[in-house]
């Protein structure tokens, strides 16, 4: 990542047993190198959690605390809380977890967290589903694709609701800094990450994370995919600053790819195109693509 520009100094070591072409070990690293060497890492279960601590061995080069499924939010906040106590101000705290954790079973904790206004900034590596456990369905989950808990058949599109959006729901909570990142775009990720980690009060990054395994993309294509999905539209680059949106989708992304070339790159939406062609299912998700585009220039173009 140096030819980039980011830091040599890697704190996610490698060694750690994640999938080949895993793209929340390559979010970790943006993390991890973001937050620098005075930090506090707190991380739910998952994926990373499993892959990174098979014991006796660790991965992590910086200090870094496993909680339950539920519980990061509230761990950083118990953090926060100590070092303030002990006036200690020059410390990051840095929580992260998966979608399953941060949009399904942790949210309560999150939304407290971020009620109370504890200082921390909370990263979600999102791979839209509960892949750790099997790849099941979570409330990050886009329509249309298919999970365990999701199946498509004759009768079933696969995921039948939209995803969630968190990131504005997180951004009412008066969050002064909230923003999208892709592990496609790693330059622009590890900027809104150090952004959110420097700027005080509960911070959120939301970073689209490819996962080979539940999205049945080829493990060398990790990076190209995530890239695709801001290159369509599917997953826009945006931050919300004191409550003001801004866009900020690469250049490369000004004139945008059709919505199908995101979709046909995956397995989890090959149902959507053989046996046979799901024109009607097709045409509305490139609806909502533009609807959410459009709102999203709306929302640039006014105050939140």
């Amino acid at each position: 990542m140096a030819i980039l520009g980011l830091p040599e100094e890697e704190y996610f070591s490698y060694g750690h047993r994640a999938c080949a072409g895993c793209g929340a070990a390559i979010a970790l690293r943006l993390i991890t190198k973001a937050a620098g060497r005075n930090s506090i890492l707190v991380e739910p279960t998952g994926c990373m959690e499993v892959i990174s601590t098979p014991y006796p061995e660790t991965a992590w080069k910086l200090p870094w605390v496993h909680g339950a499924f539920e519980n990061p939010a509230s761990i950083a906040s118990g953090i926060c809380a100590a070092l303030k106590v002990k006036g200690r101000e020059d410390v990051n705290v840095v929580a992260f977890g998966g979608d399953g954790s941060t949009y399904d079973i942790g949210f309560g904790h999150l939304s407290g967290a971020f009620e109370r206004g504890h200082n921390f900034a909370y990263i979600c590596y999102d791979n839209e589903a509960y892949m750790n456990t099997g790849i099941q369905r979570s409330g990050s989950t886009p329509y249309g694709a298919a999970t365990t808990t999701s199946p498509a058949g004759k009768k079933s599109i696969g995921k039948e609701v939209w995803k969630k959006d968190l990131v504005h729901v997180l951004a009412y909570h008066g969050s002064p800094y909230v923003a999208t990142a892709s592990i496609g775009y790693p330059t622009d990720a590890y900027k809104k990450i150090k952004k959110a980690i420097e700027t005080k009060g509960p911070t959120f990054v939301n970073i689209l994370a490819t996962c080979p395994t539940g999205w049945r993309t080829p493990t060398e294509k990790s990076v190209e995919i995530a890239k695709l999905a801001v290159e369509t539209g599917v997953f826009p680059l945006y931050e919300i600053v004191d409550g003001r949106h801004s866009i900020n989708m690469p250049k490369d992304a000004s004139r945008l790819k059709p919505v199908e070339d995101y979709l046909k790159a995956q397995g989890r939406f090959r149902h959507l195109f053989k046996p046979e062609r799901n024109d009607k299912a097709i045409k509305y998700i490139e609806e909502r693509v533009k609807e959410n585009l459009h709102r999203l220039t709306q929302c640039a173009e006014k105050c939140f």
